[in-house]
Formats: C-alpha cells, sequence, structure tokens
C-alpha cells in the first residue's frame, strides 16, 4: 500500500532521506545473502534507483525502509541463483534464499544477535589497515559521505575514497566471510569497532553539512551499538567507557538546538532540558568502567570522565573546569591529537584565563591537520574576543564560518563575527 502520489521532487527527496536513514540496515542485511559488503552496497545503490523510477509514479510506501530492504533483497537472491554454484549454496541453506536466515553460526554466550553491529565486526577484519576499517564501516554503517569522513579523519577526500575502494577491493579479494569473530579475534578488532561506533556518534551530534545541525538517527543508532556491545563485553572498561560518554553526550540533545534548529553553545544551553536519565545511565556505565579498568584509564574512560563533570554541574561556570583541564593532558598523553590539544585549550581558558589557552591554540596553527578545520579558528577567534582583541577574533570568526560546510554552523559563527563589531 503506498500514500498518495507525491511531487516527482517531493518523492526524490523522500527516496534520499529514506535511504540516508536506511542503506546502513539494507546493507547488513543484503549482506547476509551475498557475503560481500562491496556487492551489497551496490545492491542497496540498485534498490535506490528503482524508488527514484517508482516512488514519483506510484507513491511512496507506508513503510519505504521495509520497501528498500525488500528490492534489495530480491536482487541478491537473483544475483545468488545466477552464480554457478547456486546449487551447492541452496543445498547448504536448504530453503529458498529469499525466506532464509543466514547460514548458523557456532553456539556462543557472547554471539552478536544484531546485523548492523555484526557488520561492524566484520569491515573491522585485521586484513584491513585501522584507517581502512574505519573509514569503510563509517561508509557503509554510518551512511557518511565522503567528505564527512574525510573531516572526522581530517585528511583530503581522494584519501578517504582510495581507502574506501582498495578496502572493498582487499575485503572480495581475499574473500572475507561475513562472520561473527570470537575469543582473541573479536578483541583485536575491538578498537576499530569502538572507533567507528564513536565517530557514527559524532557525525550525528553535530553534522558536518547540510542545512541541520543534529542528525538524531545517526546518534540513536550509535548509542544502540553501544549498550549492545556493553552487554556483550562487560569485562572491557574502554567499551562502559564509550557508553557511558555517549550517554552523556546523548543527554543533551534537546537543549543543543532552538526553535529554529540554530545550535545553542554548552555554555548556553538550559540544563534543565537535559535528560536525566540518560545521565543516570551515563554516570551507571562509567562506575562500570572504573571498575573494571586495572592500571592506566583509556581514552573513551578519560571522555566519559570529562563528559561526567558536565553533566555533574548545575551550570557552565559552575562546571569544575580544573578537573577537566586534568583530564584532558591525561588523554592527551594516552591518545596524542591535536584536537586534544584544542580541546584542552578551551578548558584551560576556563580553568586559568584565556591568555593561557591563547599559547595552546597559536601552537596549534602550524599543524597539518587542523589547516582546514573550522573550529581552530573557532576556538581562537573566542579567547581573543575575551580578551577584547574583537578586530582579530571577527576575522577568526569569518574564517571559521568559510571553512564549515554546515548552515547552522555557519550562521552562528557569522553572529559571532557580527558580535565583534567592525
Amino acid at each position: 500500500m503506498t500514500t498518495s502520489q507525491p511531487s516527482r521532487a517531493d518523492a526524490r527527496t523522500s527516496v534520499e532521506t529514506v535511504f540516508r536513514l536506511e542503506s546502513p540496515r539494507i546493507i547488513a542485511g543484503v549482506t547476509r545473502v551475498v557475503r560481500d559488503v562491496g556487492i551489497a552496497e551496490e545492491l542497496a545503490q540498485d534498490a535506490l534507483v528503482a524508488a527514484l523510477e517508482q516512488w514519483p509514479r506510484d507513491g511512496v510506501p507506508d513503510n519505504p525502509g521495509a520497501w528498500l530492504m525488500a528490492i534489495a533483497r530480491r536482487k541478491a537472491v537473483d544475483l545468488v541463483r545466477r552464480r554457478e554454484n547456486y546449487a551447492r549454496k541452496l543445498a547448504e541453506i536448504g530453503r529458498d534464499l529469499s525466506e532464509t536466515a543466514p547460514p548458523e553460526e557456532p553456539a556462543d554466550p557472547d554471539d552478536i544477535d544484531d546485523d548492523l553491529l555484526r557488520l561492524v565486526f566484520t569491515t573491522c577484519h585485521p586484513v584491513l589497515s585501522a584507517e581502512a576499517r574505519t573509514a569503510l564501516t563509517l561508509r557503509l554503517l554510518g551512511g557518511l559521505a565522503t567528505p564527512e569522513i574525510a573531516r572526522a579523519f581530517l585528511v583530503p577526500e581522494a584519501t578517504v575514497a582510495q581507502r574506501i575502494v582498495r578496502a572493498k577491493r582487499t575485503l572480495a579479494t581475499k574473500n572475507i566471510a561475513f562472520e561473527v569473530p570470537y575469543g582473541p579475534d573479536r578483541e583485536a578488532r575491538l578498537g576499530s569497532v569502538l572507533d567507528v561506533i564513536y565517530l557514527i556518534f559524532n557525525e550525528g551530534y553535530a553534522a558536518t553539512a547540510g542545512d541541520d545541525w543534529l542528525r538524531p538517527s545517526l546518534c540513536e543508532d550509535a548509542l544502540r551499538l553501544a549498550r549492545l556491545l556493553s552487554a556483550l563485553m562487560p569485562k572491557e572498561p574502554e567499551v562502559h567507557g564509550l557508553a557511558a560518554l555517549l550517554e552523556f553526550q546523548a543527554s543533551r540533545t534537546a537543549a543543543r538546538t532552538g526553535p529554529r534548529g540554530e545550535p545553542v553553545l554548552l555554555k548556553d544551553q538550559n540544563r534543565s532540558r537535559w535528560n536525566r536519565m540518560l545521565v543516570a545511565r551515563g554516570i551507571k556505565a562509567l562506575s562500570r568502567a572504573e571498575a573494571t579498568t586495572v592500571g592506566a584509564p583509556g581514552p573513551y574512560v578519560l571522555q566519559a570522565g570529562i563528559a561526567a563533570c558536565h553533566a555533574h554541574a548545575y551550570s557552565y561556570e559552575e562546571t569544575d573546569w580544573r578537573a577537566i583541564a586534568t583530564l584532558y593532558a591525561l588523554l592527551a598523553a594516552r591518545a596524542p591529537s591535536p584536537v586534544v590539544e584544542l580541546n584542552r585549550a578551551v578548558a584551560v581558558s576556563m580553568a586559568e584565563g584565556p591568555a593561557p589557552a591563547l599559547e595552546i591554540v597559536d601552537a596549534l596553527t602550524g599543524e597539518p591537520a587542523l589547516h582546514d578545520y573550522h573550529l581552530l579558528p573557532s576556538v581562537r577567534g573566542d579567547l581573543l574576543a575575551r580578551l577584547g582583541r574583537t578586530k582579530e577574533a571577527r576575522t577568526e570568526f569569518e574564517r571559521a564560518a568559510a571553512l564549515t560546510r554546515n548552515e547552522r554552523e555557519r550562521e552562528l559563527l557569522l553572529e559571532r563575527a557580527r558580535e565583534c563589531g567592525s
């Protein structure tokens, strides 16, 4: 059953919106059939083309996601049937592929009963480099476009595109099966899996491009995967740390945008709108992380600790900024990166004032990875404004606005520039 016929433009918009939301699940479901992530993505794209042809003519289905999945799976079944070894596969499976579940895997109390998480572990196979694993999984599972992934990695778009193409080719040529890893193999892939879930959440939390500041569906998928992984691996502190971090971050969602969808900065947020249930879940997950930590805490546990400091504060000014600055220093030592250092500068500015923080930021201006990173001039502009150097601050905000691809963020930065005067 379909709704009334929409205009061609409306139907196309509906197709693109639904596909962006549903493509990770479609790819994961189709991979169960074809056992090849590259082919699965192609078949998902074929379903998109079919929707673009039919929906403007016949109307948008009542359940568009299920419609796309059905088309993609049908194409997958047709493809498998055309293969020379179809008879052997049919004998193994024992019934029509269009109705079948995936082949049974070894009984295991830690089995992963979730297609998306299953695909995360599959694309994080050690045959790929760490960078290729993360880029491919963000493409397939997060539904992120190449520019969005490039922003997450702070590398050129061409580099990301090459990584994704090579990763697909490697998985195909090495005949890597769509399977659930067990024991040490699962643990070996864990770091990449955590990174992917975190980056998917981040893209939903502050969209790289487009008209919307938030993409809630990405945040929800990432949070669900983190919770599932936390239940699956209860003795891994970093898993609990990531879950805690995402719970804390997700708790602020309702307060992060204004009536017109405009971004609301942390210092201006109405904390009564923070979701206290998610905060409580974050505190509980952080307690589990700390209870299972042996030795120095890992990066996600440290980041969860930083988020907890914000969650415990009744206002921006009452935040324990010295504790946050200390945690960022520990994080910089454990997982050094220019982005971590930039965040540390923000904490230092609140704990000690803008002048010492500006020294940290100025030392980062020569970092190649931050050359086109809009938050560097944004933070620098804020520090300059607080020091009364408004003309320089205006220049920095305007540069930051020119670098961002998100319309909402650009508007916010240009408003900050106007506030600094001419």
